[in-house]
């Protein structure tokens, strides 16, 4: 069985551009940025250096970029969307009423999300973590990080279609 609160559900299409990310920024990135940050080295002093200083910047945020990715699609499960059940679950567009509000949004991975508007909550977020497993009519509540309680009423789940 798998620990779902360890996996990420991605399409076969996002896990495919997440890959092609990941290669991007691990053989043409790194070049790149040790290209920019010899360059700037070799301007002299290094700390008055602007350039060397964003170029390392660059090279942190593109690290940590990598590791992201790396962590992402090792936990990830790629398949299609999940049944069509009514049951929330990653992968499935959720309507319901939180606190008092109508939403509509994806409980998973923004990553699954990227060029869509849809709004994103992970599966392991507050409210996320209150309607796993939950069905259309049900209604439950998490505590938010003020202590209030928020009730939560599903309305539908359906899934995800990019």
């Amino acid at each position: 069985m798998t620990d779902t609160s360890a996996v990420t559900w991605l399409t076969q299409g996002a896990h495919d551009r997440l890959t092609a990310e990941l290669e991007e920024l691990t053989t043409t990135g790194r070049s790149e940025i040790a290209e920019k940050i010899e360059a700037a080295r070799s301007e002299g002093d290094l700390k008055e250096n602007g350039g060397y200083h964003a170029a390392r910047e660059e090279q942190a945020k593109q690290e940590a970029r990598i590791r992201q990715l790396q962590d992402l699609l090792r936990r990830a499960v790629v398949g299609e969307a999940p049944a069509d059940d009514g049951v929330v679950e990653p992968g499935m567009v959720v309507t319901a009423t939180v606190g008092g509000d109508d939403m509509t949004f994806l409980l998973g991975s923004r990553e699954v999300a990227e060029g869509t508007d849809i709004e994103v909550f992970s599966e392991r977020s507050p409210l996320g973590e209150a309607i796993l497993g939950r069905s259309a009519g049900d209604t439950t509540s998490y505590a938010a990080p003020s202590g209030a309680t928020i009730e939560v009423v599903i309305r539908e789940a359906k899934p995800f279609q990019p």
